[in-house]
């Protein structure tokens, strides 16, 4: 396995170059910061980068990133301190192969960096869950974003209009009086509207139409 390490600790990155060579395994490189990732990788071609994540002048995740995008054939494994890092799904995004922790003892770091050769991700203990957890969380968010999108159709233009001006504080009666409907028929449109969205009352019709954007901005005098 050819490797470039990446990471602003010098010490650090000496200490995991002499255990990586002491085990056979090729250091072709190191760099100290994002931008000489790139650089050295694109020079160096290597088969794994060890990044470290945060760092001076251009941070592991956007480096990843552009390796990623210069080099797709090279994988790159992320290097933390702690398994409760917030960049941990974001770096996932921009192509990162797996993630280690730097506190793992020497036998386990080397066995999860040894897998990658049998198409295996490298993940500290409990990072894929995590992984999964938040994969989980935002695409239930996403089908939450677009259920709410889908009901919007089964409004009418004038259902559509009268939840704005309703939304944007309005009484029944300020809406009547712009649309020139009565009190009783811009009730009437409230209690379709609700039954349309599936929700239970006009609080919340309220709250989904300004999740969606549904709210007018207020009028100048």
């Amino acid at each position: 396995m050819k490797v470039l390490l990446v990471d602003d600790n010098v010490l650090f990155l000496e200490g995991l170059k002499d255990m990586l060579v002491t085990n056979d395994i090729e250091v072709l490189g190191t760099a100290n910061n994002g931008r000489e990732a790139l650089r050295k990788a694109e020079e160096l071609n290597p088969e794994v980068v060890l990044m470290d994540v945060q760092m001076p002048d251009g941070g592991g995740i956007e480096a990843t990133r552009l390796i990623k995008t210069k080099l797709p054939h090279v994988k790159v494994v992320m290097l933390t301190v702690s398994q409760d890092d917030d960049y941990l799904f974001e770096a996932i995004k921009a192509g990162a192969a797996g993630y280690l922790l730097k506190g793992l003892d020497r036998e386990r770091f080397l066995e999860l960096l040894s897998g990658m050769a049998n198409g295996e991700s490298p993940l500290s203990t409990g990072l894929a869950a995590k992984i999964l957890a938040e994969f989980a969380r935002r695409e239930a968010e996403r089908e939450a974003r677009e259920n709410a999108v889908a009901k919007t159709t089964l409004l009418t233009p004038r259902n559509a209009e009268i939840l704005r001006y309703v939304a944007s504080g309005l009484t029944y009666k300020e809406v009547g009086s712009k649309l020139r409907l009565s009190h009783s028929a811009v009730k009437y449109h409230m209690g379709e509207i609700t039954a349309r969205l599936q929700l239970e009352n006009k609080s919340q019709v309220i709250a989904f139409a300004g999740e969606m954007g549904l709210i007018l901005a207020p009028e100048k005098d």
